[in-house]
């Protein structure tokens, strides 16, 4: 594998932990297919991920966490496990995705950029949510539901065909949140 082929993995695996920050089931769910239908290479030791087994599994995980969402109380419980079950996943749709490198390496991108973007995302999204619920009473979180299970589709999918532009996403979700919380910082800090 190129070093060409090797950074548009890596942007591969950083864009669906990206999407698995806002879902953790369904880039799971896309990478399984694309694995299905050979769209993408999978590492070798991921090969199953692309069984047809596999893709019933994580179609039905895909739609029970979706309509689990819209119940009002349980998306807050779903929010306080799928934070570290995004840091596992985002580790293993980047160990999937990026062959032909050495396993420490390989791991290391996999814990640190795969399960950190997707732990990073999926920890503002519960934020975002436990906001939601505090302001409307939980009447806008189907309306959080809809653009986070939005978000992830695209980023899942743009990921599997245009990983570059999905990394490029990335960027610019981590620009804007590191904007926010500057922002926060700073009115807190501000005298009334």
């Amino acid at each position: 594998m190129d070093t060409v082929e090797i950074l548009i993995s890596v942007c591969l695996g950083i864009g669906l932990a990206a999407a698995v920050g806002f879902r953790v089931f369904l880039p799971l769910l896309v990478l399984s297919v694309a694995g299905h239908y050979e769209i993408i290479p999978l590492n070798e030791s991921w090969q199953w991920i692309g069984s047809i087994a596999a893709v019933i599994t994580l179609a039905i995980a895909t739609c029970v966490e979706i309509f689990g969402y819209y119940i009002p109380w349980l998306d807050n419980a779903l929010d306080t496990i799928a934070v570290p079950m995004a840091a596992i996943a985002g580790t293993a749709v980047m160990v999937a995705t990026v062959s032909d490198l050495s396993p420490i390496i390989t791991w290391a991108l996999a814990i640190i950029a795969g399960g950190g973007t997707a732990t990073a995302i999926k920890g503002n999204t519960s934020m975002l949510r436990m906001g939601s619920t505090a302001t409307t009473g939980g009447f806008a979180n189907p309306i959080v539901t809809t653009v986070e299970t939005g978000t992830s589709i695209i980023m899942a999918i743009l990921s599997i065909f245009i990983p570059v532009l999905a990394f490029a996403i990335v960027l610019l979700l981590f620009y804007f949140i590191y904007k926010f919380y500057k922002k926060l910082r700073k009115n807190r800090h501000t005298p009334v």
